[in-house]
């Protein structure tokens, strides 16, 4: 494959922007873009761990994929400590918010299966301990490269750094469930490179994490998001006219806002197998605007790039604000321009009532979503919480043009497969 310079000459493209405009748009509550409520007596998928983003297994294409009738997810996950003296209170009780605070620090990589697209069974961790190079294994993306069974997991392996990575395995399968065997040989792709994607040298709260390997349907090319931040030392980026865009008379004091700077990167694979990746300039910069840019995916629908991303309220810019949730942008080729769904960005938030009911939204191309219960109120006040660490109600969804539009709810946990590949 020729390299970057070859394929797109010196700028390969020029990122779009999230603008602050765009982002004074957003309207929490409306119910065309808002999940619905959660209910405080939703089921726990186990009483022995959390989990929390959720990674269906899939084909280069995005298509969610079962094998042998088997749907399999993974996810990120931590053991439940409710006997340990750490999570143990004054008066006894198990601090259960304080456990699930502190899960990110030993995040692992656990599967699960079900013959239903719901109703998950434990299948246990994809890689033997000591196997990962570091302390967490953070999100990213199973594919199942072939009907052999193969499975290439890409996620972030974090602390010390943040380095994304893949390891191979095979997905084995019997009447009466599935392993996940090999998965024993990391291998570290790239890192934050400084001039285009922020390290942790120049910003100690910087991100770069995530990655969503893609088959591009248009140049065949194989391709990779992942979330970063623009590179720089923090505090030294500049919003100018274009990062803020066309806002009304009042709302050109940007404030502190040059410490958000969230981008979506992108990565082009030189080979056939997905080893040797050069990184791109970001897709989407959010300078200005938000500090996040979480979980990067597309859905590719109608010839068009769907690029869904999640992010937080706590990681909004001074001025502009937006519920925990999904956001979107759509445009006509891989490298944009882009423009904010919606008008604003906004697809999927939670409600203004329950703002932190789920996170880590993945949009799957038969408009599904999928997301995991972070907390929810138990009281009127809002005071009283239920901690979840479980799967979320799946939310159905339909893109058109340029807006979107929530239709339907479904079970706990439900991701149906889109196709089935029956093994050889």
């Amino acid at each position: 494959m020729k390299s970057n310079t070859e394929k797109f000459g010196k700028t390969p493209h020029q990122s779009s922007l999230w603008t602050r405009a765009d982002a004074l748009k957003v309207r929490a509550d409306d119910p065309t873009t808002t999940q619905p409520l959660v209910s405080a007596d939703f089921p726990v998928l186990s009483n022995e761990v959390f989990i929390w983003d959720t990674m269906p297994l899939r084909d280069m294409d995005g298509n969610v994929t079962s094998v042998d009738g088997w749907s399999v997810i993974f996810t990120l996950t931590a053991d439940r400590h409710p006997n340990d003296p750490e999570y143990i209170d004054e008066n006894g009780n198990y601090n259960i918010t304080r456990d699930w605070n502190d899960r990110h620090g030993r995040a692992k990589m656990y599967y699960w299966f079900s013959r239903t697209g719901k109703d998950w069974k434990l299948g246990g961790r994809v890689m033997a301990e000591g196997v990962s190079p570091t302390v967490r294994e953070w999100a990213g993306t199973p594919i199942l490269l072939n009907d052999q069974g193969e499975v290439d997991l890409y996620y972030t392996a974090v602390t010390p750094g943040a380095t994304i990575v893949k390891v191979r395995g095979r997905v084995v399968t019997t009447e009466h469930g599935v392993s996940m065997v090999g998965f024993e040989k990391v291998k570290p792709l790239f890192e934050a490179d400084g001039k285009m994607y922020q390290t942790e040298a120049q910003n100690s709260f910087w991100g770069f994490r995530d990655p969503w390997p893609f088959r591009d349907p248009k140049d065949g090319n194989l391709y990779m998001l992942f979330e970063g931040n623009v590179a720089g030392e923090r505090g030294s980026h500049k919003v100018g006219e274009a990062e803020i865009g066309d806002v009304p008379p009042g709302y050109e004091n940007v404030g502190n806002s040059r410490f958000q700077t969230a981008c979506v990167g992108i990565a082009v694979a030189r080979d056939a197998d997905g080893d040797d990746w050069e990184m791109l300039p970001p897709l989407l910069t959010a300078v200005g605007v938000n500090d996040q840019t979480e979980r990067p995916h597309f859905v590719f629908q109608d010839g068009k790039y769907y690029l869904f991303t999640i992010s937080h309220t706590f990681t909004y810019a001074d001025g502009v604000t937006g519920p925990d949730g999904v956001y979107g942008f759509v445009a006509d080729s891989l490298f944009g321009p882009y423009v904010p769904l919606n008008g604003s960005g906004l697809v999927l938030g939670n409600p203004s009532s329950q703002p932190f009911q789920t996170y880590s939204h993945y949009v799957m191309p038969n408009g599904l979503v999928t997301s995991f219960i972070d907390s929810v109120p138990t009281d009127e006040t809002g005071t009283q919480i239920r901690i979840g660490g479980t799967e979320a109600p799946t939310v159905g969804m339909k893109i058109k043009g340029q807006q979107t539009f929530v239709v339907a709810e479904y079970d706990y946990g439900y991701i149906p497969p889109m196709l089935d590949v029956t093994l050889k």
